[in-house]
């Protein structure tokens, strides 16, 4: 089988430590190029400090993955559909809604491929909570997304910067599974954001949901950025059947009434590959946005409070 040429478009760390190496690796796709305006390389792969370089160097490339931080996202995304490309974007996808929107319209006008990602969500452990969920429904469910930002964001300043989601950023994440894996629409009841006082963005939060209708099951989340004893990514739920599910390690973990059913290892960036293979073989976009509006909900509704400064 061919490979298709693809370019990936920022080489920050998400694209360095899972971009790059799944493409090399996988049989979908080649790597043609990339776009760094650090002027950052690949190996020997052409590399270009701009799309625009990029698009008028190679104009044959038809495909590009988008991995720069989500304040320019909008723009970059939208001169690539009008360059006639195929579009990956990382998540977050756009710092608004209205951007998001603007997105899966204008790739719908172009008649381009547009796939959202959300890299949780590819995991087997998900899927099985999603089918027993749909069996049993829900009854209770909570989520804790604990991480250090010196860890997985080190020395980045965007992150903290008006656009860059703070602690939304990991905590985006367990929104993506929460609304994979509920069998009904969940809605931001109330939230509590902190943020410190040097700083634009929050560095914890606790949120919970609702409903449409009276009685829903209890449902919250708490994420934190400054978590400095090891990755916390869990979600337990309690079915209405009294099921009791727990979802481990960022979603490559199921237990299910305490007993092991589902561990693999992430694979998560292979499988968002091999969907947009297919997504491209059927000119077909994905575009779910819900777990943004989660996101944006939460700073809607959100009650601020200060936190300590936080430094590197």
């Amino acid at each position: 089988m061919t490979r298709r040429r693809i370019a990936v478009i920022g080489i920050g760390k998400i694209a360095q430590d899972q971009h790059l190496p799944v493409i090399d690796k996988g049989s979908d796709f080649e790597l043609a190029a990339t776009v760094s305006t650090r002027g950052l390389a690949y190996g020997k792969i052409p590399a270009f400090r701009s799309p625009a370089d990029l698009y008028q160097a190679l104009p044959e490339i038809g495909i590009v993955a988008i991995c720069t931080p989500p304040g320019v996202r909008h723009r970059l995304v939208r001169e690539a559909l009008d360059a006639g490309k195929d579009v990956l974007m990382e998540k977050p996808p756009t710092t608004t809604i209205s951007e998001f929107d603007d997105l899966v319209v204008h790739a719908r006008a172009r008649k381009r491929v547009l796939f959202q990602t959300w890299h949780s969500r590819y995991n087997d452990a998900v899927a099985r909570a999603k089918a027993i969920l749909k069996r049993e429904g829900v009854a209770s469910l909570r989520i804790d997304w604990r991480e250090s930002v010196r860890k997985w964001h080190p020395g980045q300043d965007w992150v903290w910067e008006p656009g860059g989601f703070g602690v939304f950023d990991p905590g985006i994440n367990a929104l993506s599974i929460f609304t994979e894996i509920l069998p009904f629409q969940a809605f931001v009841e109330s939230a509590r954001i902190a943020f410190p006082s040097n700083r634009q963005a929050p560095v914890d939060a606790e949120l919970t949901f609702r409903t449409a209708g009276a009685g829903g099951p209890k449902m919250s989340a708490g994420f934190n950025w400054l978590e400095e004893s090891g990755e916390i990514w869990t979600i337990a739920i309690e079915t209405a059947k009294g099921t009791r599910l727990k979802l481990e390690k960022g979603g490559t973990v199921l237990t299910v009434n305490g007993l092991l059913t589902v561990e693999a290892p992430s694979e998560e960036y292979e499988r968002i590959y091999e969907h947009f293979a297919r997504l491209l073989d059927k000119r077909r976009s994905e575009t779910d946005g819900s777990p943004l509006r989660l996101a944006a909900d939460a700073f809607l509704l959100g009650a601020r409070e200060n936190a300590a400064p936080f430094e590197w």
